[in-house]
């Protein structure tokens, strides 16, 4: 795969500048954008990959959702249905796809919509009865159709984008040069001791400009597995053996922090929609034993024949410091 990358090196340097002229296009008005008069935050990143987008989205949900009527737009990808849909408890997450299901599931006083032309779907929003006071548009950074009044811009703390290049040779959708759309760069996964120099090290990597914020966070696992009925204490099941599944795109921490030698661990592609010969191989390898999963697994597998073995275990999205400041700068901007 590396061989292929570096001979498919011309067709990244083509690629990256189709995506320049692009937004150099969209920079200088010739490509339309169209803006809001309420506040709209979009949340993504320049690769391809987990960053911890969804985790993200949960944060800025509970920080602003509890003042505001809040909702989330995102693509809804792989879903099985097309245009502008908003959740409601009469569909599921092949409707509008795992993760917007997901919130809905989590944050019921929140509207959440799906909808690929993010436009379109910022209008519908609007026009419905009780409209949203702030929208999160979620996975929408090269969405340039729309232009978000705030950018927030993750990046994974063992993949900077610095250090990355344009797909299919690297996994950059645009270049580098886009962060600097970003108000706040918040580099995502990072350890949970991170030193200041190591910090300084990065924000010079990364060539920040004097008026773009940088924040580290790292994912903080839940303590607890749950389940349709129930919950348990991680401690408790550390030592039992158990199966691993996971279909998101990096799943090493989710297996690491779960599991002991006696784990088996099944790895199945990120968004993956679950057949039943994938239901019963799943079955067949946990030979009785619990089956424990992602929370955004578990929103596809919970009305499956898994669900009497199936737990989930949450994660959120955890400031190594100045955890306040990221607080009042997206406050004030909603203010």
């Amino acid at each position: 795969m590396n061989i292929l990358r570096k001979i498919l090196f011309p067709f990244a340097v083509l690629y990256g500048f189709i995506t320049s002229i692009r937004n150099f296009l969209f920079d200088k008005g010739v490509l339309k954008s169209t803006s809001f008069d309420l506040p709209v935050i979009a949340v993504g990143n320049l690769s391809v990959g987990g960053t911890g987008k969804t985790p993200q989205i949960e944060y800025l949900i509970r920080l602003l959702s509890n003042k505001y009527k809040v909702a989330t737009l995102s693509r809804g990808y792989k879903r099985k249905s097309e245009g502008f849909v908003l959740a409601d408890q009469n569909l599921n997450a092949e409707i509008l796809g795992d993760e917007p299901f997901q919130f809905y599931q989590k944050f019921p006083n929140v509207m959440v919509a799906v909808d690929a032309n993010r436009t379109n779907g910022i209008q519908q929003l609007v026009s419905q009865k009780e409209k949203p006071q702030i929208i999160l548009l979620d996975d929408a950074y090269q969405h340039r159709k729309v232009k978000a009044g705030f950018y927030i811009l993750l990046t994974a703390y063992d993949d900077l984008y610095a250090d990355d290049f344009m797909l299919p040779t690297g996994n950059l959708r645009e270049s580098r040069s886009g962060a600097e759309r970003a108000n706040i760069v918040v580099v995502t996964k990072c350890p949970k001791v991170l030193s200041q120099e190591k910090q300084a090290e990065i924000r010079l990597k990364l060539k920040l400009s004097c008026s773009q914020q940088l924040f580290f966070t790292f994912i903080d696992y839940d303590e607890e597995i749950y389940s349709s009925t129930g919950k348990i204490a991680v401690s408790e099941i550390k030592s039992e053996s158990k199966l691993l599944l996971a279909g998101i795109a990096k799943p090493k921490p989710f297996f690491d922090y779960l599991k002991n030698d006696n784990d088996e661990c099944l790895t199945f592609p990120d968004h993956h929609h679950f057949s039943d010969t994938d239901l019963e191989t799943i079955l067949t390898k946990a030979n009785g034993r619990k089956i424990i999963t992602t929370e955004k697994d578990y929103v596809r597998l919970k009305d499956s024949k898994l669900v009497s073995q199936l737990y989930y275990l949450p994660i959120k999205s955890t400031f190594i410091n100045h955890q306040q400041n990221f607080d009042v700068t997206i406050l004030e901007y909603v203010k």
